[in-house]
């Protein structure tokens, strides 16, 4: 007996199952013969042959004999009866070995309503044929069905019936139930059916229907563009913009929604209330350069030659700059972080960009944000404001023409918040290559892609910027220009640029190296070189009215001359003094506009021990005087006796200028020890850095540009904390070689250098 395992497939006592006879040997391992018996066993879940066990069968099979055989095509086998099974074994080549008994049926089946039943369900099968083209060979098979199980077995490959379904048939003892359950089967597939080819023509003709529109939109904007070009004068507007957003290359949601503004210009018609606002729209839409651009060939050759050309000094900003270019060059997209130039006015931040636009070879952008306090200036206002319009990010984007020009947010550090809300929580988004790839302007309202966009952001100061803002950022200092890097580039730079503008030539105008020095030494006061340009600016327009009323004479201006060429007074400089006293000691400072010299000075003046500190200092720098008094006190324990019977004064000039920061602690330590010593501090030695209650030096900020004020004032020896050592690579050679830099830990090494050994407690290891 062949056993063949069988899933989803109705088996049922007077059925007829066809199967291939490839099947039927692949299950089975032989070949069929006519009269042979087979037994279907119904299998609880669809596995390979491999995969069988003993208990993957449910426990009722059919059996039956063969009918017919179509050697190498199919076989026919009728069920007889069902079966119990008692025993599976899965033989080794896989095949199956059973152990069965005969199950008997409860015939209460009424012949004559199942012979009704069966007409009816025969009509109903036919009808639904009809409209198919294997509809007659179907009828002709209908008609030799004698019972309601022929019909189920012939129809049951073709029917949507799952194994539980086909087995419950299979396991029902009562002929009518079976009969009953048969029927319902049959009626449920047959309506699924017919839905699926109602639904499947309804597709068909919705289609056709999509098919046959968009074939007629396609020749009419074919014969409108035909007519377009006969007759170019007489596009209408809106016809120029449907073209514009046709042709712009824009994103799925962007194309959407400029669609649907069009659609809604159309209806508003030229004349309409919103028209203007709708066309604006439109035209800042399609003028958007949303097509991506091929990344160019940088030459790192190039880049490094057009910096220098444009820019003196700032090695340490080239570099980085490089080192960006070189691996957008490798990645051949945009990549890296997003820069931050920190530094003095006139050090060249916002001009550096311009330089990084033409070695990349990219339009550049400028977009200030000093003083803005509008969240609106940055994402956009919303359409339905009246004069709305986009924000200053894509506004840059649109007057660069490009999407990835080199944008530049200038005074980054001016930003500030207010009840229109906070703009540099905006820049957020901005700023965060994670995230700019989607910004959204609230007037555009669809996506834009920023990540080709190279930003740089310029500061004067760290301190007014968020910092979760900061945090996207690298951070690049501009630590200003020594007296020779000035020379530089008023020699090469400053004053061609202002012979030019004034309309001098060549050889009508010369000034001498002594001159320009003299110009920075005693006529600016400044990191960067905004007031030597403004100099440079001065020489020539004097020297123009010269030339004017003189025409064949040539100017020059030397070292002892230039003062005629000043409409001004030199500029008071800070310097160390000549003279030293007890209780005085230099300081160095850092402000936003470079570094700077502080003269602290203390006066002790018989009282009842009360100390004043005056000078507009901070909360963090009075907190250092008295830090610094404690640390006298404890080092000097026999000169400080008398305090007691003293009063104390601590000023820091210039009294108007607001001063904090606790970077002046080993001065103000120095300038007392000085006092109740008596022991005096040349003026030419400066220090800065923070102390604590047990003495230690700690390390500061702005030590670049501290030294380098140290160098302006005519310093020689400096005490700068141990701990800065680091920082002392970004200080410039020259300033380097005119100090003696001195390394110190603690408050009793510098003591100690200027002769007031601390004779009393030892507070610093």
């Amino acid at each position: 007996m062949s056993v063949i395992p069988m899933y989803g497939r109705v088996v049922i006592p007077g059925a007829v199952i066809y199967m291939r006879t490839g099947d039927y040997m692949t299950l089975c391992g032989r070949k069929p013969s006519s009269g042979e018996k087979v037994t279907f066993l119904m299998e609880k879940e669809a596995l390979e042959k491999e995969a069988l066990q003993p208990d993957s069968f449910y426990p009722v099979g059919a059996a039956g004999v063969i009918e017919e055989v179509n050697p190498g095509n199919y076989l026919a086998v009728r069920i007889q009866n069902r079966v119990d099974v008692e025993e599976v074994t899965i033989l080794p080549d896989k095949t199956i070995s059973l152990s069965v008994s005969r199950r008997p049926d409860l015939d209460d089946l009424d012949q004559e309503d199942a012979r009704v039943r069966l007409e009816r369900l025969r009509d109903e099968i036919i009808d639904f044929s009809k409209e198919y083209d294997w509809g007659p060979m179907l009828r002709i098979q209908a008609q030799r069905w004698n019972s309601v199980w022929e019909m189920m077995g012939a129809l049951s490959p073709y029917l949507a019936i799952g194994g539980d379904e086909a087995y419950a048939l299979l396991a029902e003892d009562r002929l009518q139930a079976r009969f009953d359950m048969t029927e319902k089967l049959l009626m449920q597939s047959l309506e699924l059916a017919r839905v699926n080819t109602e639904a499947q023509t309804a597709q068909q003709e919705d289609y056709q229907h999509l098919y046959r529109e968009e074939a007629i939109r396609k020749q009419m904007a074919y014969l409108q563009k035909e007519l377009d070009e006969m007759h170019p004068e007489n596009v209408s507007e809106v016809r120029r913009l449907e073209l514009k957003l046709e042709e712009a290359g824009m994103n799925e949601e962007a194309l959407k929604e400029g669609q649907r503004v069009l659609n809604r210009l159309k209806r508003e018609g030229g004349q309409g209330p919103e028209a203007g606002m709708l066309t604006d729209y439109l035209e800042l839409l399609t003028s958007l350069p949303w097509k991506k651009e091929e990344p160019a060939r940088i030459s790192l050759k190039d880049a490094r030659a057009i910096l220098e050309k444009d820019h003196a000094g700032l090695e340490k900003v080239k570099n980085r700059i490089i080192q960006q270019i070189a691996v957008m060059t490798l990645r051949g997209r945009q990549s890296g972080s997003i820069l931050c130039f920190v530094g003095a006015p006139g050090t060249g931040k916002t001009s550096i960009g311009q330089s990084i636009a033409e070695a990349l070879g990219r339009a550049y952008v400028r977009v200030s944000l000093g003083g803005v306090r509008d969240e609106a200036d940055i994402r956009g206002h919303r359409r339905t404001y009246i004069g709305s319009m986009p924000g200053r990010i894509m506004d840059g984007i649109h007057r660069s023409g490009t999407s990835n020009p080199v944008m530049v947010l200038d005074e980054i550090d001016k930003l500030s918040a207010s009840y229109a809300g906070d703009p540099a929580s905006a820049l957020l988004e901005v700023l965060d290559p994670e995230q700019n790839a989607s910004f959204t302007d609230h007037y555009l309202n669809v996506p834009f892609d920023l990540s080709d966009v190279f930003f740089i952001c310029t500061a004067n100061t760290l301190e007014t910027i968020p910092e979760p803002l900061l945090n996207r950022m690298e951070v690049i200092q501009f630590q200003g220009y020594t007296p020779l890097e000035k020379q530089k580039i008023a020699r090469e730079h400053l004053l061609p640029k202002a012979m030019a503008a004034s309309g001098l030539k060549e050889d009508t105008l010369e000034v001498s190296d002594g001159a320009i020095e003299k110009i920075i030494s005693e006529y600016t006061r400044e990191a960067g070189v905004r007031g030597l340009k403004k100099r440079m600016d001065m020489i020539c327009r004097a020297a123009a009215v010269r030339l004017v009323e003189a025409p064949d004479e040539k100017v020059t201006v030397s070292e002892e001359n230039v003062d005629e060429f000043m409409d001004m007074h030199p500029v008071r400089q800070k310097t160390v003094g000549s003279q030293s006293k007890p209780g005085v000691v230099t300081g160095l400072a850092w402000t936003p506009a470079g570094g700077d010299i502080l003269s602290i000075q203390t006066l002790s003046t018989r009282g009842n021990g009360r100390m004043t500190v005056t000078g507009q200092l901070g909360d963090v720098m009075k907190e250092s005087v008295e830090i610094a008094l404690s640390l006298t006190k404890a080092f000097f324990p026999e000169e400080t006796a008398g305090l007691k019977k003293c009063d104390l004064h601590v000023h820091v000039p210039d009294g108007a200028t607001p001063k904090d920061g606790p970077s002046a602690g080993i001065t103000l330590t120095t300038a007392l020890s000085s006092l109740v010593t008596g022991k005096q501090v040349p003026p030419d030695i400066a220090m800065t850095g923070e102390v604590t209650l047990q003495g230690d030096v700690k390390a500061i900020g702005g030590l670049p540009e501290k030294l380098m004020a140290a160098q302006r004032a005519g310093a020689r020896t400096v005490f700068v904390p141990r701990e800065n050592a680091d920082d002392l690579r970004d200080v410039p050679e020259e300033v380097r070689s005119a100090l003696e830099i001195i390394l110190v830990s603690s408050a009793e090494e510098v003591l100690s250098h200027l002769g007031m050994t601390p004779r009393g407690l030892k507070m610093a290891g």
